[in-house]
């Protein structure tokens, strides 16, 4: 996709100037999370393309003054294993498992004893990954536990997309001062609008976004 369309799409959501609003709605998704499964932490890692490294984007609970903004390489640890193949993961006792970064863990000051983690896909992108440590100790984890993890996955990874989206066309905005940025400050003023003045605005944006098609 071009710088253009990139900006085209983004004014079509409405997602300029709205970085905040979305990394709000990741931090309420781990923070209802760990609630829901009685857990001491909860966090969600972004994949950064550029440096190709996790990073973490929310983070509630044990270690959250330490991890937020934390970076470690995409292909280490179970965070990565899970963005890599895909797969939702419950792990019981971290130490045993081969694919946990104990260096890593050991950086941010906080390691878990067991973990439940899902990836953030939408479309055919691996986004990131949703992470639920050290839920109460019980002997099995349920399917409906898993499914629910899944939920919370699937929730995310739309805010994911989003956020993801503002930043690309801010950063769209940041090497073009011209016409783009006339665009992108209508769409932000649209954005902070409330009621009927929104709507209609909305519909502007929309028109406008046909017409640059």
């Amino acid at each position: 996709m071009t710088e253009k369309s990139e900006l085209q799409a983004a004014v079509a959501a409405g997602v300029i100037g709205s970085e905040e609003s979305f990394r709000a709605l990741l931090g309420a998704i781990v923070d209802v999370a760990r609630s829901i499964f009685g857990a001491r932490a909860s966090s969600i890692l972004l994949l950064d393309e550029d440096t190709e490294e996790l990073v973490f984007e929310a983070v509630v609970g044990e270690g959250e003054d330490e991890l937020l903004g934390v970076r470690f390489p995409a292909g280490k640890g179970i965070a990565g294993w899970v963005l890599a193949t895909r797969t939702p993961l419950v792990i019981e006792d971290v130490r045993t498992d081969p694919r946990f970064a104990s260096d890593v863990a050991e950086g941010t000051g906080y390691v878990p004893s067991g973990l439940m983690a899902a990836p953030l896909l939408h479309d055919e992108d691996a986004l990131g990954v949703l992470e639920v440590l050290d839920r109460p100790e019980r002997s099995l984890f349920s399917l409906q536990e898993m499914e629910l993890l899944g939920l919370f996955a699937n929730q995310a990874s739309i805010a994911v997309d989003l956020l993801l989206r503002a930043r690309r066309a801010e950063r769209v905005l940041s090497a073009d001062a011209g016409e783009l940025a006339v665009v992108a400050r209508l769409a932000a003023i649209v954005d902070g609008l409330e009621g009927e003045r929104r709507e209609a605005g909305l519909r502007l944006l929309r028109e406008l976004s046909d017409t640059l098609r």
